[in-house]
């Protein structure tokens, strides 16, 4: 649908960011370059993934230098408290038992990689869980394996769909890629 004046590559796995950047209408093709992702500690929670997404784009800086990166990093915010993707079962239950009956921000950071300068833009949205009971949390974790999302849980899934009660903010930014702001940052490349 939109023509790029370079390639496009989106530096994620995330087949939910590879989805929605699908139905934003760019063609781009998939890279990956490991990244650390621990930040210091010095660094307020709500800057986080601005911090890891510039990172994973600097990891290309030297790389692709006549291509378009798009980089983004979410985090799940809660007293102050990051949750990061669960390791097991155990661990997802104590994420989505802290976000029950309560509001949590989720901010998504965006960079994009051109012409050797990164350009980061984060957005946060608010997501309140009613009280969920402990065999809704259970059923989740063993029918959706949410072991690869920050905080438990997708806002696509069955507990997004049963368990919030309302959102502040963008839908995408809590899904990991908020496309309002990747449209903006790709617009100037869009071929006329």
């Amino acid at each position: 649908m939109f023509q790029l004046s370079r390639p496009l590559i989106l530096a994620s796995n995330s087949p939910r960011r590879k989805q929605l950047l699908e139905e934003t209408g760019f063609d781009f093709s998939v890279d990956v370059i490991p990244t650390d992702e621990s930040f210091p500690e010095s660094i307020h929670t709500n800057e986080v993934a601005g911090y890891i997404s510039t990172h994973k784009a600097e990891m290309f800086r030297s790389l692709h230098t006549d291509k378009l990166i798009l980089t983004a990093d979410t985090v799940v915010i809660i007293d102050d408290i990051i949750l990061n993707k669960p390791k097991d079962h155990i661990e997802a239950l104590s994420m989505l038992n802290m976000l029950s009956g309560k509001t949590h921000e989720v901010v998504t950071a965006v960079s994009l990689l051109a012409d050797d300068s990164i350009y980061t833009v984060s957005d946060t949205a608010k997501v309140t869980f009613r009280l969920l009971e402990k065999r809704e949390i259970n059923l989740y974790i063993e029918r959706y394996k949410p072991f690869d999302k920050a905080g438990g849980y997708g806002i696509q899934e069955w507990i997004g769909m049963v368990g919030i009660e309302r959102i502040e903010g963008s839908f995408y930014t809590i899904m990991g890629l908020p496309v309002h702001i990747v449209y903006q940052l790709l617009k100037p490349f869009i071929i006329q």
